[in-house]
């Protein structure tokens, strides 16, 4: 059984998982559960897989930390302590619901991916004995995981074991699972990617996307500018299902030279490899995917996210010169900058090749099958 949560980041991983495990054991009986808020987009996911492995949720809470704001200040934030106090009681509710539903279906083993639904899964599981895979993408470690770290009987790791603290002896570096439809696509595969998209073929293809929940800050910046970014190529924006709507309404219609798109489950990783140059958060799932693509491409991490992971995300290969990096906050003072960094990278063809190579130096194509390795170990 797998569990995981929060964005797509923790679901692609886990079908990439599941996939090998079904290859190698086609009668294996797998379930996954996630939290509520992204139950849709789960199961898009998961039946572009396998309609037959069940999706069920979870009621889980998750204690809100800033990395922008001082813990003290944080105390003094009414909302956010009146939420994170909610969200203890439905993580012991959610406590209570993985329990039983695991007296009732026993799996061998559980994989936990990430998110803060693993939680209560994760400490049920320790209660009940069942054996714990876990796996970290991000650069720095998340609260869940930390928890769970103690008693899992195996930890996977998304980079290498130097940015964990995690006993080495049940730690590996396996990169992150990914789908082998995330390669280095040739010219007739960029070809036909775009042909499936009904994208220009003559045009550079510009593909920005927050993720599957978006990004507001980048969907304004990309609105602000837009012209002067559909004056650089042919642009796909995935703006997620929040600001799908209004931005319809103000971005020209789809068409062979722009697209809009709330969420894609479907071949998106066409999408990507036909691109020029992808902007896109600093998610460790969706940087992965990019690197085993070898796409030039432009980070804006989330530097509120707990712990300011996806900024370390982000420096673990801007070190590299494998990506460039926009600061969050610049695309409220200066727009412009979005457009800038693109040209940059569309007009400075070394530039490109340089991102593109010491990008695909990070992929690890083998981790689907390390972490099928791990799972099937502990599941004996």
């Amino acid at each position: 059984m797998a569990v995981g949560g929060g964005s797509g980041g923790h679901v692609t991983p886990v079908v990439a998982v599941l996939r090998e495990l079904k290859a190698r054991h086609p009668r294996i009986e797998m379930r996954f559960w996630c939290d509520y808020k992204f139950a849709h987009q789960s199961r898009s996911i998961m039946a572009n897989f396998d309609n037959k492995v069940p999706v069920q949720t979870i009621i889980a809470g998750k204690f809100r930390r800033y990395n922008h704001v001082s813990f003290a200040r944080q105390l003094l934030w009414g909302s956010v302590v009146i939420l994170n106090i909610r969200d203890g009681f439905l993580v012991i509710l959610g406590l209570i619901q993985s329990f039983f539903k695991l007296i009732l279906w026993r799996p061998d083993v559980i994989f936990a991916k990430g998110g803060y639904v693993c939680l209560p899964v994760g400490v049920a599981a320790k209660l009940l004995g069942i054996p714990l895979v876990i796996h970290d993408s991000d650069a720095h470690p998340g609260l869940t995981n930390r928890i769970l770290g103690k008693w899992a009987k195996a930890i996977a790791t998304g980079a290498p074991l130097k940015h964990y603290s995690y006993p080495a002896s049940k730690s590996r570096y396996v990169g992150i699972p990914i789908s082998d439809d995330f390669h280095k696509f040739d010219e007739v595969e960029k070809k036909n990617a775009r042909k499936l998209w009904g994208i220009d073929q003559k045009s550079p293809l510009i593909v920005i996307t927050g993720g599957g929940l978006g990004a507001q800050r980048i969907n304004d910046a990309v609105l602000k500018t837009i012209e002067d970014l559909m004056n650089l190529g042919t642009v796909v924006l995935v703006s997620g299902v929040g600001q799908y709507d209004e931005l319809r309404s103000l971005v020209p219609p789809n068409g062979s030279n722009f697209q809009l798109h709330s969420f894609i489950a479907k071949d998106m990783a066409k999408l990507l490899g036909a691109a020029d140059v992808v902007v896109t958060r600093a998610g460790a799932t969706s940087t992965l995917e990019l690197a085993a693509l070898a796409k030039p491409t432009i980070l804006i991490p989330n530097k509120k996210l707990t712990g300011g992971h996806q900024l370390k995300n982000a420096m673990v290969y801007f070190e590299k010169g494998a990506v460039l990096v926009i600061e969050e906050d610049n695309l409220l003072t200066k727009p412009g900058v979005l457009v800038e960094e693109i040209r940059k990278v569309l007009q400075d063809r070394k530039l490109a090749q340089k991102m593109s190579d010491e990008f695909a130096k990070f992929k690890k194509p083998d981790a689907a099958k390390d972490v099928a390795d791990m799972i099937l170990s502990c599941g004996k």
